[in-house]
């Protein structure tokens, strides 16, 4: 395969920018203002994961409407105002996204995130260049299914066999080959014995991202 016949999809939270410290700490913001509590291990488990599937999981039971609307728009309000301060890049991916660019290949972010989140993420830390297309998953079934992933390839115009994946998560990486997808996985988030699934594992992203590719034969 050639850079001409390859896309990347990328997830977002923790695999892009490391968020995770910032979804908790606003989600228990949230839950603590409404007189519950987010466990720790259950948090861990389900990081990655649509909001909508995720939220009756934290609480324990399944929320009215009303209240799940309530919840979510509080933690994502809470989520944007606190990011410039307590977000950062995974190191090196600036690199791999600008060598893909200059390499002519298109790339997406299929993240669970809203789209909003996704937008003011992007635009904050100026990857807007780098991408085609911004895919949420928000309203589609959760990672491990393959809904995100089948969308940002149609969307992309790209057979989904073509489409290699960028993961943190393991629901993430799943889902990629649930979708028949070449999946890069990154320990950002899950440690390496439980990413075994993908078909390369990174801890970051500071190796060339033209030696990995040619590894997976990609190039």
């Amino acid at each position: 395969m050639s850079s001409h016949d390859l896309a990347i999809l990328w997830d977002m939270d923790g695999t892009l920018i490391d968020t995770k410290i910032c979804h908790f700490q606003t989600w228990d913001q949230v839950f603590r203002n409404h007189g519950f509590s987010v466990d720790t291990k259950v948090y861990e488990a389900n990081f990655g994961r649509n909001t909508q599937t995720i939220l009756p999981i934290f609480l324990g039971f399944e929320p009215d409407p009303e209240l799940m609307e309530q919840l979510i728009e509080e933690k994502e309000k809470l989520f944007r105002a606190a990011a410039p301060a307590e977000t950062s890049l995974v190191p090196g991916v600036e690199s791999w996204l600008a060598t893909a660019h200059a390499k002519g290949i298109p790339q997406a972010i299929a993240s669970s995130g809203s789209l909003e989140n996704i937008e003011t993420m992007i635009s904050l830390f100026n990857l807007n260049p780098y991408f085609d297309k911004l895919i949420s998953g928000a309203d589609l079934p959760a990672k491990p299914k393959p809904d995100v992933f089948i969308k940002a390839a149609e969307v992309l115009g790209c057979p989904p066999e073509h489409c290699l994946v960028i993961e943190d998560s393991l629901p993430g990486v799943q889902a990629a080959k649930n979708a028949g997808m070449p999946c890069i996985a990154v320990t950002t988030t899950e440690p390496r014995k439980n990413l075994s699934l993908a078909d390369f594992v990174v801890d970051d992203f500071i190796s060339p991202l033209e030696d990995v590719l040619l590894r997976l034969k990609l190039l």
